[in-house]
């Protein structure tokens, strides 16, 4: 077994010596240096993690033009959906995350273009396998879980309209908070639903075995560990602000959003060893979020609402599911306006004619 071993690791430093060589036989020469940052970067050791200065090069392009950014990442995406190698895979995509979370503006700009442009998805890995050892079979399971990690924190960072845990777009709370409030409750809970979304994601990390204690997956943790910080931050306002808006929230909004709550508090346990920073405030965000949940499930209205619900579902004959289907429809029937924020409700009865629905 060490024979194969040494054997392994020896072909993956002729590899990352061929590679390096060829690029620097081939590349063009304005783009040689970001080429072998890349390559120097991802190296084929399954023991070491992305040197500091090559990931720091690769940072760099995003300070120069958008072309140059453009092939940047091309390039990593290029060697992410070629390689075979477990190493090399995670070792890209831990460069991606570092370009969410330090990267300039057009270099993010330039990585968030490849998942929503209709064409091909580059972070789908699902079928990623390299049975080359235990421990490469292992790491294979978090490049699949990771790939899809990541692609949903693209996707939050899209609806939230900032990238979630980058340096470069942090946002002042009191400034995020006001941005909230004014938000209608379908816009607010499509952010509280894609939050939720990518905890549940956190929560579906693989079991380390073989791969306990190896250093990627321990630079993943870290990197992943907080993101979590910044994604139950970003819950905390939203719940926050559902709790100004219990009165005047209908009953398919609130069912939706027990839903959401519902589902976060059911990764909590897996979650509770991610982090041991802000335990305290993490703990204020679980309590809020059940202290929510517990209000809108014991309020009259919703009661009634869903006994009805399930009194039309048993005389009809339909799932509860196909009944849920068609409140939503009926949600935009009314003729009176709610206000989005619960600071508004004096103001929540105001109708005005059927015609003039602003919903």
């Amino acid at each position: 077994m060490g024979r194969v071993k040494v054997f392994r690791d020896l072909i993956g430093i002729i590899k990352d010596k061929a590679s390096q060589s060829k690029a620097a036989l081939i590349s063009n020469p304005r783009t040689l240096s970001l080429h072998l940052a890349l390559l120097r970067a991802t190296t084929h050791d399954p023991f070491s993690p992305p040197d500091p200065r090559h990931l720091a090069t690769l940072l760099s392009v995003g300070h120069c033009s958008r072309a140059t950014a453009s092939t940047a990442v091309d390039a990593i995406m290029d060697r992410l959906q070629t390689t075979r190698d477990a190493a090399v895979a995670i070792k890209c995509l831990i460069t991606v995350h570092h370009i969410i979370k330090r990267g300039s503006f057009i270099l993010q700009d330039q990585l968030s273009v490849y998942p929503s442009t209709g064409g091909r998805n580059y972070l789908k890995l699902s079928n990623f396998r390299d049975d080359t050892t235990p421990l490469t079979w292992e790491l294979s399971s978090w490049v699949r879980w990771y790939a899809l990690y990541l692609e949903n924190l693209l996707s939050t960072s899209r609806i939230l309209g900032f990238f979630l845990c980058s340096t470069s777009s942090s946002v002042d709370k009191d400034t995020e908070e006001d941005k909230v409030s004014s938000l209608i409750n379908t816009e607010l809970l499509k952010e509280i639903s894609s939050l939720g979304n990518l905890i549940e994601q956190i929560a579906k990390k693989p079991d380390s075995l073989n791969s306990n204690g190896n250093v990627l997956v321990d630079a993943i943790l870290g990197l992943v560990g907080e993101d979590y910080l910044s994604s139950i931050n970003e819950v905390s306002i939203r719940v926050s602000e559902f709790k100004e808006r219990l009165d005047c929230l209908g009953f398919v909004d609130s069912v939706e959003l027990v839903c959401v709550l519902r589902s976060l508090e059911e990764c909590k346990e897996r979650l509770s060893a991610l982090s041991q920073r802000k335990k305290v405030m993490i703990e204020s965000v679980w309590g809020s979020i059940n202290e929510v949940k517990d209000q809108i499930g014991n309020s009259k209205a919703y009661k009634e609402d869903e006994g009805r619900l399930l009194m039309m579902g048993r005389r009809n004959k339909v799932s509860e599911s196909a009944r849920f289907g068609e409140r939503v429809v009926m949600k935009h029937s009314g003729n009176s306006v709610k206000f989005s924020s619960g600071r508004f409700l004096s103001f929540n009865e105001f109708s005005f004619p059927a015609y003039a629905s602003m919903e």
